[in-house]
């Protein structure tokens, strides 16, 4: 009798925990999908806007530095209204500002619109990795947090492979019109996707219950906040203007800077779901300073590569390791946090992370016009690393921590 009731249970479990983890790896993958669209047509709109790359890079950084607001309104509302509802909507306006940018007549619209976009971004991660994390098993956490966090590189990857094939036919404007493909993942999240239990067990009553649970972890809220500029740093600055320094510096055209981009988040997907499942074992802190310290040994080859074979190489073992240390962030960012406030502190945490680390683009383009592009990023990636690795080994640690 036990059996017959637990094994319907245990599989519509594993059903609701694998609906959830899709939705929010589908979610950041499309949220990067749109992001990464910017980064590669950068040197195109700023061509039909007249912009220079730093001006440009402006509206990258204008993206990643609204992405607090996001976080901050979608979060508080996951922690006080459930997690679905606020990613239901979260989907459906990021996907709108999406469509928009690609119908901006200038540039301070361009601008605009990506601010806003940057809004719906910086809410999907802590919504939909808050709602993923507390469905799937502990022992799992590190594993499914790797592949969650990889939903990033996809996107980078999939933006790469419809840059090869749609912009040089039809130009950038219909590559962000794609864009609108996230409003669909709404209808699956409405369909499939059960409320977290957690959250049901945790619920604040009210919202005057809710600002003090968040005040009173304020000292949790600062080193997460620290440690994900850290983190971003690493992230953008071997990112965002990558394929600016591929033009630049390696006289890359289209096809040559998709398909070498796109070769490196290979190499992330399998670094970034390697170093998660590893983390289970060895432990979150670990797994991230060992990534981050092996990418410091690889700057070299990355910036300053002799030959084409080589730069594939160090395209690929780069975003393997600084992926790496981001698979572990999901999983150690839940786990940190208490129940009460997952919706809102991990989320807020990392796009406040992101808006003091926003500026990385433009602070390498700058660096660049005075040196160039291979020493601008060599010298900034060297830096971030050391700096995320110390935060990182320096933090607290809750491996597998129980939830509810």
């Amino acid at each position: 009798m036990t059996i017959a009731r637990s094994a319907p249970a245990e599989a519509s479990g594993a059903s609701d925990h694998r609906a959830a983890l899709l939705a929010g790896y589908l979610g950041w993958t499309l949220d990067a999908f749109d992001f990464f669209l910017l980064v590669f047509c950068l040197t195109a709109i700023g061509r039909e806007f007249q912009k220079s790359d730093a001006a440009m890079a402006l509206t990258i950084a204008a993206t990643l530095a609204f992405r607090p607001v996001g976080a901050f309104f979608f979060g508080l509302l996951a922690d006080r209204y459930g997690r679905r509802l606020p990613l239901i909507i979260n989907l459906v306006f990021y996907s709108v500002m999406e469509v928009a940018s690609g119908l901006a007549p200038n540039y301070t619209v361009f601008m605009v619109l990506r601010a806003l976009f940057g809004i719906g971004m910086g809410g999907e991660w802590g919504v939909g990795a808050s709602l993923a994390m507390e469905k799937v098993p502990a022992r799992l956490r590190g594993l499914l947090s790797g592949f969650l966090q990889q939903g990033y590189a996809m996107g980078y990857l999939l933006a790469a492979v419809c840059y090869f094939f749609v912009f040089p036919r039809v130009g950038w404007r219909p590559l962000f019109f794609l864009g609108g493909l996230p409003a669909l993942l709404a209808v699956f999240v409405y369909m499939r996707v059960k409320e977290s239990e957690v959250w049901k067990k945790t619920r604040h009553e009210s919202w005057g219950q809710l600002g003090r649970a968040i005040l009173g972890n304020w000292k949790l809220f600062l080193y997460m906040a620290a440690l994900m500029t850290t983190m971003n740093f690493a992230s953008h600055g071997t990112q965002d203007m990558y394929p600016t320094f591929l033009e630049r510096q390696w006289g890359f055209h289209v096809a040559g800077r998709a398909g070498l981009t796109a070769f490196s988040m290979v190499g992330a997907i399998v670094g970034g779901t390697l170093f998660g499942f590893l983390s289970d074992s060895i432990g979150r802190r670990r797994s991230m300073v060992i990534a981050l310290l092996a990418a410091v040994l690889v700057i070299p080859i990355w910036a300053f590569s002799p030959s084409l074979t080589l730069l594939f190489v160090g395209a690929f073992v780069m975003q393997f390791l600084v992926q790496g240390a981001w698979g572990v962030v999901p999983a150690h960012l839940s786990e940190l946090s208490p129940d009460s406030v997952r919706g809102f502190l991990p989320g807020f945490g990392y796009q406040c992370g992101v808006l003091i680390a926003s500026s990385v683009g433009y602070i390498e383009a700058v660096f660049a016009r005075r040196t160039s592009y291979a020493v601008a990023m060599a010298v900034t990636a060297a830096t971030v690393f050391l700096m995320a690795a110390i935060a990182t080994a320096l933090g607290p640690e809750r491996r597998a921590a129980k939830f509810g």
